[in-house]
């Protein structure tokens, strides 16, 4: 008994060997990170958040639109140095109570999407005031505390130009995932991608980089995408006019979103603004992240032909009202759809993705050409092109597109995934 219990036990510890070899070691921090403040007093009930400056040459410091609509703001422009428009090498780490406690063993990093920030995005859905979570009435609390309160260890990450470059944005993910390796030296973490943050996720772990960044290193366990435009999105297109009205200064528009306009009536003014382009214009690109996640849709949904000038909007030229390109100039511009989805997600990687079922968004024309979470339509969610490992998809049939950061259904639903 003895010597047949000494051979189980060799095997035993083979085995463990084996299997720890083939996951990457928790390693120091990158050489390349510079630690440059760290402030204890957060807001919405983080811990900690960090900033840090990625050295490496490549990194641009990317445009801003002029009138400032896409600044940092709030606290997070305190944690920026107080640099509105900061350069792009620059990125903040938020850390959760129980980051280093929790008794879920690998941690997760959330990655917000377009015009956000991990503080509206995951901890406080009404920050921006009414409607900013989507509906009537939003809650003060998000998936952070939700997971946080169950024993994870939670991350998060916040980037410098709110619509900025997925390409840059993903090495900045994947220096996020070294820094907390190296914090609690676990050798890798779930990556929870929303709407727009999935593509800067995806392309970390699917090692579609600038000429001068990094591959994949081995260091994500498990992906989780939420309302992701896995395959693509043409929402501005389809539905430009009703969606200029919230950009076009003239028409009383704020909103730091890309137009596919370039010329445009508002009460009798015929104007032109060309930086709220997506394409470059006149020296302006200041949402090359929007222009990434475009693919065409007009083949399975059609066009919106309620919209003014719906047939120039999309296909481009001069309408009675508008002038633009039309979507396709702009995927040619630099969609990185059709590139993420020949790249591929390891199958390494088990993958989940999770739509919204809803197109109920306060305060915007929901996209209602065919089922939506108000922004991106089910199917492209859910569309698992270039997956290695689709481990799980799921519905949640009550949620619109500014929801998914909050719901109870899908908070429930990444519990379960990234539970074990």
């Amino acid at each position: 008994m003895r010597a047949r219990g000494g051979w189980i036990l060799a095997v035993l510890l083979s085995l463990v060997t084996a299997f720890a070899g083939a996951l990457p070691a928790s390693a120091s921090a990158p050489a390349y990170l510079k630690l440059e403040a760290s402030y204890g007093s957060v807001a919405n009930g983080w811990d900690h958040v960090e900033r840090y400056l990625d050295t490496t040459t490549g990194y641009q410091q990317e445009q801003y639109p002029p009138d400032g609509r896409g600044d940092q703001d709030g606290q997070r422009l305190t944690f920026f140095g107080g640099v509105r428009e900061p350069f792009s090498g620059r990125f903040l780490l938020y850390s959760a109570p129980g980051w280093n406690s929790g008794a879920h063993q690998v941690p997760i990093l959330l990655v917000h999407g377009a015009n956000d920030n991990p503080d509206r995005a995951w901890a406080d859905p009404g920050e921006s005031g009414g409607y900013g979570c989507g509906a009537l009435s939003c809650p003060d609390t998000g998936l952070m505390q939700y997971l946080s309160g169950r024993g994870y260890r939670v991350f998060a990450i916040g980037f410098a130009q709110k619509q900025g470059d997925n390409l840059m944005q993903a090495q900045e993910v994947g220096d996020a995932v070294a820094l907390i390796r190296a914090k609690l030296g676990v050798p890798q973490v779930d990556l929870v991608g929303w709407s727009k943050g999935e593509m800067s996720a995806r392309a970390y772990v699917s090692s579609l980089k600038p000429s001068w960044g990094r591959g994949y290193a081995g260091d994500v366990r498990r992906l989780v995408t939420l309302g992701g435009p896995n395959g693509g999105y043409d929402y501005p297109y389809a539905h430009g006019w009703a969606h200029d009205f919230s950009i076009w200064p003239e028409c009383g528009g704020t909103v730091n979103a890309p137009s596919p306009h370039l010329d445009m009536t508002c009460y009798g003014a015929y104007t032109a603004h060309p930086e709220f382009a997506f394409t470059p214009t006149s020296g302006h690109d200041d949402y090359p992240g929007q222009r990434q996640m475009l693919a065409r849709w007009d083949g399975s949904y059609g066009v919106d032909q309620t919209q003014q000038d719906w047939y120039t909007t999309y296909y481009g030229g001069q309408g009675l009202y508008t002038y633009g390109t039309g979507i396709q100039a702009a995927i040619n511009a630099g969609s990185l759809v059709a590139p993420l989805q020949k790249a591929g997600v390891p199958a390494s990687i088990p993958t989940f993705l999770l739509a919204g079922g809803t197109p109920n968004i306060v305060g915007i024309f929901n996209e209602d050409r065919g089922p939506s979470d108000g922004v991106v339509f089910v199917s492209s969610a859910l569309d698992t092109a270039g997956i290695g490992d689709v481990a799980g998809t799921a519905l949640v049939a009550a949620a619109n597109h500014l929801e998914l950061g909050w719901n109870g259904a899908v908070a429930a639903q990444i519990d379960s995934w990234l539970g074990n």
